[in-house]
């Protein structure tokens, strides 16, 4: 079976408050088209199908347009997994409708691994894969609460409770890897090693939750990864891989190629693994330097092979303040208004040996550019500037993952 790797789409994602609605609907279209020109039979989404838990009637238009459109070409079996930023109960409840047509959802973990083993099979019924379809493991999917135990004692649990859920299937797999069928298994996690960006949300505290390349059982042909938005390899495992985002998520990413991987399976193993790139039809730029360099970069800037307007970030490096920054600067923006749309100004950066005092001051960034952690974190150094803010970070970023959590039905 060829089979198509993808994670990440978070539909219904704005960034400063603009919709990515045209953005994600021009990589659905390509998507589907990708699925055709390909003769792909299975696709995999590993996770963060929406970018929250209470996706939008757009969103939501945009996910069951797509898989109608799919279920019409020639691909055969979907799975969907759900990310940290999904609704475990809005991924699941359509899902004995979808598997009327073949597509799997798997919204959250179960505790029996044979809940989350999914066998693919030919149209003349013959078995051809097997997936572990693992969704975001939450805490209360790995680990129970211990009262009084350690930052560090914590972080083992998780790990081991993370590495314990994939050791569960191999003995369910072990039959199929006698029949030389191949086994692949699906995840939504930070493994170690991997490179986040500004837009990925942390999944747990620091390392928590970090498992290496190694922890995956050797048993799996490929591991299809979600969460990290770049597209990367995991310890350089060839077989273990990001497909990252097919859309830049921050202004962090403004310099990646987005990707989805075409995987093909013989004799039972791994023969071939190809990326393709997809389009970009909306270019995300950052302008930063001194003011002349920010004027000629954004009076030389070409977008012309875009569909959509470019957005940027802009932030200017000076030596002193300067009263009509912001007049200039709008000046040569009128200038690329059809093919420019400034979304985030930084206030400038004035080079210290010429500050003042009150000059030397950080400007408060504007709230929509800070996360809640970086809110927490600037409110710790206010009130208590000599400590040592780990443990109240780490606490709080737990109780941001616990609040993000559905209560048991």
């Amino acid at each position: 079976m060829r089979v198509l790797h993808t994670s990440d789409w978070h539909l219904g994602q704005r960034l400063v408050n603009l919709e990515r609605t045209e953005e994600h609907q021009h990589f659905l279209n390509w998507l589907q088209q990708t699925i055709e020109q390909e003769q792909v039979e299975v696709l995999l989404m590993s996770g963060d199908v929406f970018d929250n838990g209470a996706p939008s009637n757009t969103a939501l238009k945009l996910y069951y347009d797509f898989l109608r459109k799919v279920c019409a070409t020639c691909c055969r079996h979907i799975i969907i997994t759900g990310g940290n930023h999904d609704s475990i109960s809005t991924l699941n409840a359509p899902k004995e409708l979808l598997e009327c047509f073949n597509i799997h959802v798997i919204g959250g973990a179960s505790p029996d691994p044979l809940d989350e083993l999914i066998e693919l099979r030919s149209e003349e019924g013959e078995l051809r894969l097997a997936v572990c379809a693992v969704p975001f493991l939450r805490d209360r999917d790995v680990r129970l609460s211990v009262p009084g135990e350690t930052a560090d004692e914590r972080e083992q649990r998780i790990k081991q409770g993370i590495a314990d859920h994939y050791q569960a299937f191999v003995p369910h797999i072990q039959k199929y890897k006698a029949q030389s069928i191949p086994v692949v298994a699906m995840g939504h996690l930070f493994a170690a090693g991997g490179s986040a960006s500004e837009s990925e949300k942390e999944i747990h505290v620091g390392n928590l939750g970090q498992i290496g390349a190694d922890q995956f059982p050797k048993e799996f042909d490929y591991v299809a990864l979600g969460h990290l938005h770049r597209p990367q390899l995991v310890n350089k495992a060839h077989h273990i891989r990001y497909s990252g985002s097919p859309i830049p998520l921050s202004f962090s990413e403004v310099t990646d190629t987005k990707v989805v991987f075409i995987l093909d399976f013989e004799a039972g193993k791994l023969a071939d693994l190809r990326e393709l790139e997809i389009p970009c039809c909306r270019k995300l730029v950052r302008f930063k330097g001194p003011l002349d360099k920010v004027k000629n970069q954004i009076a030389l800037y070409d977008n012309s092979t875009y569909t959509l307007q470019a957005w940027a970030e802009l932030q200017v490096e000076l030596e002193a303040p300067l009263p009509d920054l912001n007049q200039q600067l709008e000046e040569i923006l009128k200038l690329k208004e059809k093919e420019l749309q400034l979304l985030i100004h930084r206030p400038p950066i004035i080079q210290r040996a010429t500050q003042t005092l009150e000059q030397q001051v950080q400007e408060e960034a504007d709230l929509h550019i800070l996360s809640e952690k970086d809110v927490f974190l600037k409110r710790c150094e206010s009130a208590f500037p000599d400590s040592d803010h780990s443990e109240l970070v780490a606490t709080f970023s737990e109780l941001l993952e616990l609040m993000r959590e559905e209560p048991e039905s």
